[in-house]
């Protein structure tokens, strides 16, 4: 069997009925229940009939990628051996300590609805923005990001996702100023992304101080599988370590390039993405394509998986 890693897929994967045709199986259906529970609503009736209105708020969107990624990881190890690391893109980092025995499932529910609700105030709707850069140099980006930015209204590259895709994140005006910069150097394209705070940047710092001081009434356990962790792009055990990087991991930018990159140097021949959609089988690819790769999200997937991984 090959040596694989599980990755955990991050905000933006969701849609409303995910998992729909994956509900029947026991784990996953006790995956949800567990999740119902600890939220107190009936999170797989919003995330198989939506509206999506309500299944793209913040605090319920978390949540709902955190449960269906843990349900197709419970999955995947009831039927393989256990992978040799974790990673998790923004988001699915919880996912991945929830994988590791970081963090209770149910405590890591509650704690991604406070993250979402967290980031959500942390500046008001319409101060913040971000955008996706395709085809202009990491290194051209950061400058650029810099160089635009005022004492008042910043900008910063906030996720590394392939060679030649960068998120940038910021206040609004800053983000504009660096868009119509990359234009005009000849981005392949600039995407201004739907997104209703600006993430991985120094303005979720009070969102960040909420989470510290969450994390605290929180039992937090030594990792039994190395997590690489976005912040670092390195894996981490220890539990003050992990938690370290989890407040740092909301102002500081996701490092998916180096994390893959990381991933292969140490071994790892597979990534499997547990969760909904292929948004990290897609960027790992374009990373490198010389490492397998999968994504479960029902029982077909599933069997794929496994093949691949035989």
């Amino acid at each position: 069997m090959k040596k694989f890693a599980a990755v955990f897929p991050g905000q933006g994967s969701q849609s409303v009925g995910m998992f729909a045709d994956f509900m029947d199986n026991e784990i996953v259906k006790a995956t949800y229940a567990e999740a119902n529970e600890a939220l107190g609503y009936d999170l797989q009736s919003v995330t198989l009939n939506g509206p999506d209105t309500e299944l793209n708020k913040t605090e319920v969107t978390q949540p709902a990628i955190l449960t269906a990624s843990v349900a197709a990881f419970r999955v995947l190890i009831s039927k393989s051996e256990k992978p040799v690391a974790l990673a998790g893109h923004s988001l699915g980092e919880y996912s991945a300590l929830v994988a590791a025995g970081v963090i209770d499932f149910k405590d890591a529910v509650r704690l991604v609805r406070l993250r979402g609700q967290a980031m959500q105030e942390a500046v008001p709707a319409g101060v913040g923005a971000m955008a996706a850069i395709l085809g202009i140099d990491d290194n051209a980006i950061i400058e650029t990001c810099a160089k635009v930015s005022t004492d008042s209204e910043k900008v910063w590259a906030a996720n590394f996702n392939t060679p030649g895709q960068v998120v940038i994140s910021g206040n609004k005006s800053a983000v504009d100023k660096a868009c119509a910069e990359f234009t005009a150097m000849g981005a392949k394209r600039v995407v201004p992304l739907a997104v209703s705070a600006p993430s991985h940047c120094p303005l979720m710092q009070p969102a960040a101080d909420r989470l510290a001081e969450a994390l605290k009434s929180i039992k937090i356990n030594d990792a039994s599988i190395p997590v690489y962790v976005n912040a670092l792009a390195k894996p981490l055990t220890k539990a003050s370590d992990l938690v370290d990087a989890l407040v740092k991991q909301l102002t500081m930018p996701v490092r998916w390039v180096e994390t893959v990159q990381a991933l292969k140097s140490d071994g790892v021949e597979a990534l499997i993405e547990c969760g909904p959609n292929k948004v990290l089988c897609g960027l790992n690819r374009r990373i490198d394509k010389t490492l397998g790769s999968a994504n479960i999200c029902n029982e077909q997937t599933l069997e794929k998986a496994l093949e691949e991984l035989a």
